[in-house]
């Protein structure tokens, strides 16, 4: 059994948007997965996946379809996370508040996870050692 997946959010709104590039890799990504490994989300991934549905219901609804559970992201995932944004800063990054991609970048390095993303730029910046599954 392989260790367990963050799902990061881009993952998530290919499938729900239908998205005409990404669809059929993140849908074939997950349908793996879940036969392998436990799959999670965490509050900012929900909070991202939210945007796409008028109502919680219809989001819930939705989740409840899929193999996927949430966890909390430890104090020891949101001091790391910010670690990273001071790192960020000082590389002249230009936002002012740590950026989504921090915070599930973290959790997945503190819970010794794997990610699956489209966007592993940053993941594999700030997070060396995380294992991010990615196109």
């Amino acid at each position: 059994m392989l260790k367990p997946v963050l799902i990061d959010s881009n993952i998530l709104i290919d499938i729900f948007s239908n998205n005409d590039e990404w669809f059929q890799w993140s849908r074939d990504q997950l349908t793996m997965l879940s036969q392998q490994t436990q799959l999670f989300i965490n509050p900012i991934i929900y909070t991202e996946i939210s945007i796409g549905f008028e109502k919680i219901e219809e989001l819930e609804n939705t989740l409840n379809l899929l193999p996927i559970k949430n966890r909390e992201i430890p104090k020891e995932a949101l001091f790391l996370a910010g670690k990273a944004f001071l790192k960020y800063r000082k590389n002249n990054g230009a936002k002012s508040a740590p950026l989504p991609d921090f915070y599930i970048g973290a959790h997945g390095a503190v819970e010794g996870w794997s990610i699956i993303t489209r966007d592993p730029r940053r993941m594999k910046y700030y997070y060396p050692g995380l294992d991010v599954i990615s196109p």
